[in-house]
C-alpha cells in the first residue's frame, strides 16, 4: 500500500498521543501480552519500521507531503532456526536488511542513508584501508581493531546529515510512544533496544574472530573471514538479548551504557515536529497492516526475537 497525507499544521497535535498507537497498546494489554516488538531504520527523509510480519515506510517528499507504503516482511528464520542461538541473530538481521530494497522500490521518494557520495566514498576508503592494513601490518588484535573501527566510517559519514540523526530520534520516539501509550513528544530520543547497543559487542567479537582466524590459518581467505564475521554477529546479538533479559547484570549495564552514550552524542538528534509526524505516520501504517493481537496469539509464537528493533 502506498499513499500520501498532508502535513498537519498544529505541531502539538502532530506530536501528541496517537489514538491508533494507544488503541493497539490497549488491545495488546487486553490480550495479556506485551506490545509488538517493532524494529526500525532511519532514512534521510523519513523512516522504515517493521513488525513481526510486515514493514512500513513513511517519508516527507519534495512537495512537503508525507508518503507511506507497506508490505509483507520476508521470513528467513523459521522453525528451530528462529530459536537457535548464534544462528537466529544473523537471520533476523538479514530479514531486517531484506526489507530495505523492498521499501525503496515501493516508495521511490525514500532516500536511504547510503545514497550519498560522502558515504560511498567513506565505504571505499574504509575498504581500501582495511585491505592495506591487513597486507602491510602483522596480524594481531591491534590491527584487527583498526580494521573494525574503519568499518564504522560509512555510518559516521552518513550521520553527518543532521536529518538522518533526527529521523533516528523520531523513530525512537514514535516506537517508544507505541510501547508506553504516551506522547511521542515526551519520549526520549534514545531507546533502550537501539542497535547502537550492538556496536561494542560487535567490535569485540569481530576482533576476536579475526585474530582467531589469523592464528589458525596460515593464509586466511575471504570465506574464513566471512564465517568469523557471521559468528561475531551471532554472538553480539546473543549478548544484546542477554542484556535485555537481565538488564541489571554488569555486562548488560556496560552494553546499555555504551549504546546510550552513542545515541546521545552521535547517532540521534531531537526531531522537529514535522519529522516526528513522519515517524508517527510510519508506525501508524505498520499497525494498520499488522495482524491484531488476537490474531497473533492464535497464530502462535516462534519464541523470543533477539534482534534489536531500533
Amino acid at each position: 500500500m502506498s499513499g500520501s497525507e498532508e502535513p498537519e499544521n498544529d505541531a502539538t497535535e502532530e506530536m501528541g498521543s496517537d489514538p491508533l498507537l494507544a488503541s493497539e497498546r490497549e488491545a495488546s494489554e487486553g490480550q495479556g501480552s506485551d506490545p509488538m516488538r517493532l524494529g526500525g531504520m532511519a532514512l534521510r527523509n523519513g523512516l522504515l519500521v517493521h513488525g513481526p510480519t510486515h514493514w512500513a515506510v513513511a517519508v516527507r517528499n519534495s512537495a512537503d507531503e508525507i508518503e507511506v507504503a507497506s508490505g509483507l516482511k520476508p521470513t528467513l528464520a523459521r522453525g528451530r532456526l528462529a530459536t537457535t542461538p548464534l544462528i537466529r541473530g544473523p537471520l533476523k538481521l538479514a530479514e531486517a536488511l531484506a526489507v530495505v530494497p523492498l521499501a525503496r522500490m515501493r516508495l521511490r521518494s525514500a532516500r536511504l542513508p547510503f545514497e550519498d557520495p560522502r558515504v560511498i566514498a567513506a565505504a571505499a576508503m574504509a575498504s581500501a584501508g582495511s585491505a592495506a592494513a591487513r597486507k602491510l601490518a602483522k596480524g594481531n588484535a591491534s590491527r584487527e581493531a583498526l580494521v573494525a573501527l574503519l568499518g564504522l566510517a560509512p555510518a559516521l559519514a552518513a550521520l553527518r546529515d543532521p536529518d538522518l540523526a533526527a529521523y533516528h530520534g523520531a523513530e525512537h520516539k514514535a516506537i517508544g510512544a507505541y510501547e508506553s501509550g504516551g506522547s511521542a513528544a515526551d519520549e526520549p530520543k534514545e531507546h533502550e533496544r537501539c542497535g547502537s547497543n550492538l556496536i561494542g559487542p560487535m567490535l569485540a567479537f569481530s576482533v576476536a574472530g579475526q585474530v582467531l582466524v589469523e592464528g589458525t590459518l596460515e593464509r586466511p581467505n575471504a570465506i574464513a573471514r566471512g564465517a568469523a564475521s557471521l559468528a561475531a554477529a551471532g554472538a553480539a546479538v546473543e549478548v544484546f538479548a542477554f542484556s535485555e533479559r537481565k538488564p541489571h547484570a554488569a555486562l548488560s549495564r556496560a552494553v546499555h551504557g555504551a549504546g546510550h552514550e552513542i545515541q546521545r552524542l552521535v547517532s540521534t538528534r531531537e526531531p522537529t515536529a514535522d519529522q516526528l509526524a513522519v515517524g508517527e505516520a510510519a508506525v501508524r501504517e505498520l499497525l494498520r497492516v499488522e495482524p491484531s493481537p488476537a490474531d497473533r496469539a492464535s497464530g502462535g509464537s516462534a519464541g523470543v526475537d533477539p534482534t534489536p528493533p531500533t
